[in-house]
């Protein structure tokens, strides 16, 4: 039902536009009586083989949606009836930001991929613990950070520290996000000497509370195997919990969508297919690199369940969706927790 009708009907507006209307209707959807019941006996996909625990969080199943999808921290209990083990939220920056110019999403469907330069577009840090402390989550939520657009490399630090500090009560994780191609010059935070200064001035607050929280780190899928050694240098060094992997990417190429409209969309991170093997080859390097210690979270151009089965093989701990979410509908969490189930049944 939803290829054949609901999708083609949601594709006919703008991305960006039917992404906020639907995320408008969501919570409206389930404020009707029993109604999350009814969707969460439909969707979800309860048993004990599926759980899992990760960095000393309890997961129901493997399956998340990324960070992006939930920009406001608006949708993490409409979103979790679905059959989702987590919700990552934001990226959240201090001070609200309206992002870079529109239109900044683009469909490719002959690709099943999108391309946005979003530029962490969010209602700032208030708004958020706001959101959480009024609708407390039902679900496991990750906070992805981040530092404003205006903010100098320089002072990046600050901006992280403030959004840990203002989430740490009301998260269950916490995802540092230095690898969005969108915002000018984040990727230089990247830099080993920056990037563990500013690992370190987070780890010193999430060491100096009662219960630390688990902070991963999420990284492009550009990087090459000795930038991804260095990564896990860092990641040993300031004492990280995991990794996301991975971010959107820069990349264009072996796309077969029009090349002229490839060229007019421009600058932004591709996400969906075209990263799926790639984003597999990092999760795979980086288990055999760690021998398996440090849990990876794996994303990029998963659409069903032998996608995410392949990522789980290949080391992953927990998978997210999010380009695989828009081109395939709520029912995704619920058959890839199906196959997975399947598989570990089958198997074990």
């Amino acid at each position: 039902m939803y290829h054949n009708f609901i999708r083609p009907l949601l594709f006919l507006f703008k991305p960006e536009w039917i992404h906020r209307a639907v995320a408008g209707l969501l919570p409206l959807f389930f404020a009707i009586p029993g109604m999350p019941a009814l969707v969460r006996k439909f969707y979800h996909v309860n048993h004990p083989a599926l759980s899992r625990r990760v960095f000393g969080l309890d997961f129901p199943n493997p399956v998340g949606i990324a960070a992006g999808f939930d920009k406001e921290a608006a949708l993490y209990n409409p979103l979790s009836h679905f059959g989702f083990g987590h919700i990552e939220i934001g990226t959240v920056t201090p001070r609200p930001q309206s992002g870079n110019p529109k239109p900044r999403l683009f469909r490719l469907p002959k690709d099943q991929a999108l391309i946005n330069r979003m530029g962490f577009n969010n209602n700032g840090l208030d708004a958020f613990i706001k959101s959480l402390r009024k609708n407390r989550p039902g679900v496991i939520v990750g906070g992805n950070i981040g530092k404003n657009t205006q903010t100098p490399n320089d002072k990046a630090i600050e901006d992280y520290c403030l959004c840990f500090e203002g989430l740490f009560d009301l998260v269950d994780y916490f995802v540092i996000n230095i690898s969005c191609p969108n915002i000018k010059d984040l990727d230089k935070l990247q830099d080993k000497e920056l990037l563990v200064n500013l690992l370190q001035a987070v780890q010193q607050i999430n060491h100096n509370r009662a219960a630390p929280k688990p902070v991963l780190l999420k990284i492009s899928p550009d990087l090459n195997n000795a930038q991804l050694d260095e990564v896990l240098e860092i990641v040993e060094e300031t004492k990280l919990d995991g990794i996301v992997a991975t971010n959107t990417s820069t990349r264009r190429e072996g796309l077969v969508s029009d090349p002229d409209a490839i060229v007019r969309i421009g600058q932004g991170g591709l996400s969906g297919r075209p990263l799926k093997e790639e984003s597999t080859r990092i999760i795979a390097y980086l288990h055999k690199k760690s021998k398996g210690k440090i849990p990876i979270v794996g994303t990029g151009g998963i659409f069903d369940a032998d996608d995410a089965i392949e990522k789980l093989q290949a080391g992953a701990s927990l998978v997210q969706v999010y380009t695989g979410f828009v081109y395939n509908g709520p029912g995704i969490a619920k058959k890839i927790n199906q196959g997975v189930l399947r598989k570990f049944l089958t198997s074990g």
